[in-house]
């Protein structure tokens, strides 16, 4: 088979070189210079094979679509389907990512034995003896589940074109290699080659494809930025791995909000779809802790309630520490900041912990009162009823602030058993007639009389 011609451009300046190097010897930038197909071979692509022939693409008007071909398909998992937007797409690209070890490839397996349609699972990482164990160990039974432990992208579309899958998985990206380029598999130019004859062939032949991609050590997609420009959704599988709950989050979505989150749990026969998040992320105690305060946030349209630790103690060294985990460090410091200035609480030589329990990240601003009302009880020492909760955003000169869906906050909060729930005094949508007591108030001060006296 003849080779693609390519040359190297720097991905910065453009500058075009004969030969890779670490520096551009134009623009002095570091590892921008990558391979780029000059001229490929006359056949290409996923289907060197492919049937299009210039002139076959013709112009339809926007308005001129039938509603059933946008119809989604369900993967029979509800958190996934959430965080998709309703199921997926025909002919769309989803790319996972997450962390070694955090359950990418279980959940994508998980997925792939699910569907009712026929699936084709590519693994290019491990072999078919250890896909087939990972298989046994989640216990789902699928005979229109098929399995290939391939590299070369033109061995997988021959396989594709002789069974006829309707969805496709690979695990993953980064492990494929395309005839067409020279360089090692891994590299930016196979990745981005890669990936486009994977979206062509899911765009010509309408089949949904699932890529699991790796992650940096700064947490970005491994490969080109542009790869995540080009796939249709980019999922990001996060969580601890010394924690049992994962987290599924949507950094885009061209078919639906990437607000949405799915929450798993980790057993050793797989991964566990949480349906009530509210009742595993508040801890069951039998004695009243201080520095403990439950928070109703909201996760795109879900309501989740979850608990939030704080630990105030005298400073040992000079400077105070600030730390935290699962919330904004420059947010705490922020919230502390209002505390001394506007509250007149001493807070400045005080060492302030925060966790947020469950190994969840948090950026609802709602959670603002409960930061600040864990503070407060670790503070004092003095433990907070562990039947009141709190939904409200702290202002710079101390005032709450209302947030969205307040309604659906409250009815949570109702569902669990709560008791009381202190929100601003200034939110007017949260009129309804509620089984528990709405504690309204405008500034800190009121939240400190009414729960400490």
């Amino acid at each position: 088979m003849a080779k693609a011609k390519t040359t190297y451009y720097c991905q910065n300046c453009g500058a075009q070189h004969s030969k890779w190097m670490g520096q551009c010897s134009r623009c002095g930038e570091w590892n921008t210079v990558v391979e780029e197909v000059v001229s490929a071979p006359s056949k290409s692509g996923w289907k060197a094979h492919t049937s299009s022939k210039p002139g076959s693409s013709k112009v339809t008007a926007v308005t001129d679509f039938k509603p059933e071909q946008t119809q989604r398909t369900s993967t029979a998992d509800d958190e996934l389907n959430r965080v998709l937007g309703g199921g997926l797409v025909a002919g769309s690209v989803v790319l996972i990512g997450g962390e070694p070890g955090i359950g990418k490839s279980t959940l994508m397996l998980q997925t792939a034995l699910r569907f009712k349609q026929r699936c084709l699972y590519v693994s290019g990482e491990e072999s078919e003896q250890q896909v087939q164990l990972r298989a046994q160990r989640i216990g789902i039974e699928n005979e229109d589940c098929y399995l290939l432990t391939a590299t070369h992208t033109q061995e997988i579309f021959k396989q594709i074109e002789l069974n006829e899958p309707q969805v496709l998985v690979v695990d993953s990206i980064q492990t494929l290699h395309s005839q067409l380029l020279d360089s090692a598999p891994g590299s930016v130019s196979q990745i981005r080659q890669c990936a486009a004859e994977l979206i062509q062939f899911a765009k010509e032949t309408q089949t949904p494809i699932f890529l699991i991609g790796h992650i940096t050590k700064d947490g970005q997609l491994a490969g080109p930025k542009i790869l995540e420009h080009m796939v249709d959704t980019v999922l990001q599988f996060e969580g601890d791995r010394h924690h049992v709950y994962r987290l599924l989050r949507a950094h885009k979505n061209r078919f639906g909000s990437t607000h949405e989150i799915g929450i798993y749990e980790m057993f050793g026969e797989g991964l566990r779809s949480v349906t009530n998040p509210s009742e595993i992320l508040i801890s069951k105690r039998d004695s009243e802790l201080s520095g403990n305060a439950v928070a109703a946030t909201l996760e795109g349209i879900r309501p989740m309630l979850l608990e939030v630790q704080a630990l105030c103690s005298t400073a040992v060294y000079g400077t105070p520490q600030r730390s935290t985990t699962g919330y904004d460090v420059r947010r705490l410091n922020m919230l502390l900041a209002v505390l001394e200035k506007r509250c007149g609480f001493r807070l400045g030589q005080k060492d302030v912990f925060l966790n947020i329990t469950g190994g969840i990240r948090v950026d609802d601003p709602a959670i603002d009162l409960a930061v600040v009302a864990a503070i407060l009880s670790s503070n004092e020492d003095i433990a907070l009823s562990p039947k009141i909760c709190f939904a409200a955003e702290v202002g710079l000169s101390g005032e709450l602030r209302p947030v969205s869906r307040a309604e659906q906050r409250i009815s949570e909060a109702e569902k669990l058993g709560f008791d009381e729930i202190v929100i601003s005094s200034h939110t007017k949508t949260a009129t309804g007639k509620f089984g528990l007591k709405v504690i309204r108030c405008g500034k800190i001060e009121e939240v400190f009389q009414h729960l400490f006296g």
